[in-house]
């Protein structure tokens, strides 16, 4: 380095300077006089800006890693140029919710994320994750959540805490992540594992603690998911403490509901009196209409963010564009089997009695992973399996599988679950689209995939929900203006996480940038065939670097960890 201090080095019609000062070398373009020299410049297209403003015609240009310039550009040269006549230009997507927590660094090239135009996956939800955490419980949540994480082997997984697991996705993958302090990961640690009590003066403290430092790493906000061990045996009063420690750093509180079955109106109350309580801000994630019992009830749903956001809460919500959702089928069970270790987990199965007992729970009576609502199997179908000898199952309903194998439905399932060791993943075909056109129409409403991209036949929303919402729901049923959708996965979410320097096409930004097709961008993976590409996206820009050219990707590592207020 101190052999080019101070040299100059011609690059076109720019020069670059060299500096050492301070055990620090810095790197300089210096234009020559009278021009200007941008990375990037994409001309000519339909500028959707993230407000939900028409578009215009205009120029966007990059320099480094920032939006330098909007407008008609008729100065200055590029060393690339981006000809977007006839296309959208608008800011990098952000996907509200993601289940990509470990796969972004075991496949750091996201490549269905960057197909579709995501340029940002929010992680951590539903109050389960991997930092912060120590030895036995990063082991109990790698193992948990394999079904629909996975569990690469690859990985060295030496972090503990969440600002040590944050700097694993620095430049580790082509698209950015935002995390979210996962309150089953922290009442874990604190309480020694996955218990079903009540955590003492002592404990509660040292989970505020554990939030608030969570806060200052980075993340955006605290989630939880109150039909998931270990958060299922959280009281109100435990998550309104939590949250008074995440609303001191302007954080969100992004709840998976205590149900969205019997007792889903009750649900959410609960959580508009939690951030009442502590004065957070509240997102509903996932926020679907399921389960027949409910499926005339979307406007009670909406009203209650009315009614909230009137009495001036900052109430909001996301949603993916399907009728189907997606788990695991053990957390279809009783909250009491969730807090098992495998090895007891596999005993309760194979006793007839605790087997009939956890059957009755589910299919009659409806437990809290039901949701309260007793099983209909044939709605669900498996997606993926840890066992190769499971495979057959695959793409099936459970209730054909269990006819086809000559059992009865539950026996059926526990016998999965034991040849899996409770690794099977699910779609679920509990919703309705009516619900989903309603929720997607609503003002305070965001798109979240909730994308699991394990299995051999995932769920499609993962490959195509922010190309769906465009093509499907914009273009061609005009359900939302194409300026409103973009709003909803950019500007909208980036405000909510506390993101300040990106979701907009504005000057000084991040250069998070996306360009598409609006006549032809669409979705084009199916339940049968979900692993499958939008069409009509050709460029994606990531902290200033293509990560998408023309539709091939790059290869570029653009990505890191964006830490809230920094």
């Amino acid at each position: 380095y101190r052999r080019v201090v101070n040299r100059e080095v011609g690059a076109n019609s720019s020069a670059v300077r060299f500096t050492w000062a301070s055990s620090c070398l810095t790197i300089e373009a210096h234009p020559k006089k009278g021009s200007r020299m941008y990375d990037i410049v994409i001309r000519r297209g339909r500028i959707v800006d993230g407000t939900g403003s028409p578009w215009y015609v205009g120029d966007v240009a990059v320099a480094g890693d920032r939006i330098a310039a909007v407008g008609r550009l008729d100065d200055g040269a590029a060393h690339v140029t981006i000809d977007a006549d006839g296309k959208v230009i608008c800011p990098g997507f952000i996907d509200m919710h993601t289940h990509r927590d470990l796969v972004h660094l075991a496949e750091p090239d996201a490549t269905p994320r960057v197909m579709q135009g995501v340029t940002t996956d929010v992680i951590g939800q539903d109050g389960l994750s991997y930092a912060p955490v120590n030895d036995k419980t990063l082991q109990y949540f790698r193992r948990h959540l394999a079904a629909f994480n996975g569990d690469p082997e690859e990985l060295s997984y030496d972090w503990r805490t969440i600002d040590d697991f944050l700097c694993r996705y620095d430049g580790a993958a082509s698209i950015n992540i935002a995390y979210l302090v996962p309150h089953g990961c922290v009442q874990a640690l604190v309480m020694g594992g996955v218990d079903d009590r009540r955590p003492t003066e002592g404990e509660m403290r040292r989970m505020r603690e554990l939030v608030a430092q969570g806060m200052l790493d980075g993340a955006c906000g605290l989630s939880t998911g109150l039909t998931y061990a270990p958060c299922s045996f959280a009281s109100t009063d435990e998550l309104v403490e939590l949250c008074s420690a995440t609303a001191e750093y302007d954080g969100a509180f992004l709840p998976h509901l205590r149900s969205y079955g019997s007792d889903v109106i009750q649900a959410i109350d609960e959580a508009v009196d939690i951030a009442e309580k502590s004065g957070v801000a509240l997102h509903f994630t996932h926020h679907q209409v399921v389960f027949p019992i409910n499926e005339h009830r979307v406007k009670e749903y909406l009203g209650v963010i009315d009614d909230a956001r009137n009495r001036g809460m900052d109430a909001t919500c996301d949603s993916y564009c399907y009728v189907a959702g997606s788990t695991f089928i053990r957390g279809f069970l009783p909250g009491w089997t969730q807090s098992m270790g495998l090895d007891e987990f596999a005993d309760a199965l194979s006793d007839s009695s605790t087997r009939e007992k956890i059957r009755e729970q589910v299919e009659v009576t409806g437990c809290d992973g039901s949701h309260g609502v007793p099983m209909d199997w044939s709605r669900v179908q498996i997606s993926n399996v840890k066992s190769a000898e499971s495979g057959e199952w695959i793409g099936m309903r459970v209730d054909d599988a269990a006819k086809q194998s000559g059992s009865s439905t539950f026996d059926f399932v526990a016998e999965l679950l034991l040849a899996n060791e409770g690794e099977v993943s699910c779609v679920a075909f509990f919703g309705f689209e009516e619900a989903v056109q309603t929720i997607m129409a609503h003002p305070a409403h965001m798109v979240g995939s909730d994308g699991i991209l394990t299995g051999e036949k995932p769920h499609p929303r993962a490959w195509g929900c922010h190309a769906r919402y465009l093509g499907r729901y914009a273009r061609e049923l005009g359900v939302l203006t194409m300026e409103e959708a973009v709003r909803k996965m950019t500007a909208a979410p980036a405000a909510k996480l506390g993101l300040s320097d990106r979701g907009l096409i504005k000057r000084g930004l991040a250069a998070d940038i996306v360009v598409f097709d609006p006549d032809t961008v669409i979705d084009t993976a199916t339940f049968d065939d979900p692993k499958q590409h939008p069409v009509g996206v050709s460029h994606v820009i990531v902290n200033g670097q293509q990560v998408l050219d023309n539709g091939v990707h790059t290869h570029v590592r653009a990505g890191r960890a964006l830490r809230r207020g920094r």
